[in-house]
């Protein structure tokens, strides 16, 4: 692991901390949480000032409109702008932090040259369009049809769970384009316009009354052949990169936001007097322990992916991403149902922030691949087993 900080690195983590000293205090208010487009209109602001300034797309390979910047600085960077209160990508995160990373590592210099500079820009949205109404966990089971017809694949199915479909530009989309295939060998990866005419979406609202995920409907969608990343077929590959940067890395500024609520509730626990509770400090001690290991895990996926990137490798997150991801789901439902403790009675007010944390926490071991799944991933891919029947 690559844990040392150079000179260059605190010289980086200087610069940065006064530029958001500067520019964090002329930022708008922050927009209503269940206004998506509003949301979208502010996160895409923030995302702007971030490629002015020169820290968009970071950790991005220079070829691929990024800084190039090392493992370490990337780091650096979320924690410091997680320190300072800084928006994190919100609207954007799909672009960012899944297909963004994927069209960098497997799409063709002009996918790239479309593609990549909006999202780094905050100029366009993405969206997942994964999981279906009966593939959720067994992705491989997906139904979406994708027939080819010239120039063009003609696209029919259902797709749930879309993240911030209502609001996005584009959509990494997953396919079946061979039925007679073996599941996981007749699928494709395409990037659908969601302006294309035959393409419905309808949003869903979650527990805590938010509308960030939609079901999206596509009847004899039209999506040009050039739209496909990878060969035709070879979209669970595609996909497996997607999802290894979904879990090795996406979350990272996530860990860094634990850490914060956990400093935060420890010091509501001291204010309202429940800190002389000797279970509560156990269970705070223990959830710091476990967050502070969370994070060197991200420090590891980093290194490890950045090191095989200079090697001749990837630089994709290996299946260290699946431990990561499995870990984090429970503790982050340990941390909230802890913030509940703290909070007592308030623990029910859906204006609390942490309630409607709370709420959403309860999704994490399904979303991103349930942990069955990862258990699986990590017995087969880290341990060695075989696999089961």
């Amino acid at each position: 692991m690559e844990l040392a900080y150079t000179r260059d690195d605190e010289e980086f983590r200087t610069r940065l901390r006064s530029w958001l000293a500067a520019v964090l205090p002329t930022l708008p208010p922050r927009p209503d949480p269940l206004d998506w487009p509003a949301r979208r209109a502010y996160d895409m602001g923030w995302q702007r000032r971030l490629y002015d300034a020169g820290y968009a797309g970071l950790h991005w390979p220079q070829a691929a409109g990024g800084r190039g910047a090392t493992p370490v600085q990337h780091l650096i960077f979320l924690e410091e702008t997680e320190a300072a209160g800084a928006p994190y990508v919100g609207a954007g995160f799909v672009g960012l932090l899944h297909a963004g990373p994927t069209i960098a590592a497997e799409g063709g210099p002009a996918q790239r040259a479309r593609w990549l500079p909006p999202i780094l820009r905050g100029e366009e949205v993405w969206c997942q369009g994964f999981s279906e109404p009966e593939a959720g966990s067994d992705l491989a089971s997906l139904r979406t049809r994708a027939v080819r017809s010239g120039d063009s694949y003609v696209v029919t199915g259902t797709k749930i769970w879309t993240s911030h479909a209502e609001v996005a530009d584009w959509c990494e989309l997953l396919v079946r384009t061979d039925p007679e295939a073996p599941r996981h060998r007749g699928l494709t990866w395409l990037a659908l316009p969601m302006d294309a005419p035959g393409v419905t979406v309808r949003p869903l609202r979650t527990l805590a009354g938010s509308q960030e995920f939609a079901e999206v409907f596509l009847d004899e969608v039209r999506v040009p052949v050039g739209n496909r990343v990878g060969a035709e077929n070879d979209g669970w590959r595609v996909t497996m990169v997607t999802l290894s940067f979904e879990r090795g890395t996406a979350f990272a500024g996530e860990v860094v936001a634990c850490r914060r609520t956990l400093r935060q509730l420890a010091r509501r626990a001291q204010r309202d007097g429940r800190w002389e509770d000797p279970a509560l400090r156990r269970r705070l001690g223990r959830l710091n322990a476990e967050f502070t290991a969370l994070w060197r895990l991200v420090q590891w996926n980093v290194s490890e992916a950045a090191h095989a990137l200079r090697h001749g490798g990837s630089g994709v997150p290996g299946a260290g991403g699946s431990v990561f991801k499995l870990r984090y789901s429970h503790a982050r439902q340990e941390l909230y149902e802890t913030a509940a403790a703290v909070l007592g009675p308030g623990s029910l007010d859906l204006a609390e922030e942490w309630t409607r944390e709370r709420l959403s926490s309860l999704s994490y071991t399904i979303a991103a691949g349930t942990s069955q799944i990862q258990h699986n991933i990590v017995a087969e891919r880290v341990l060695g087993l075989p696999r089961g029947r």
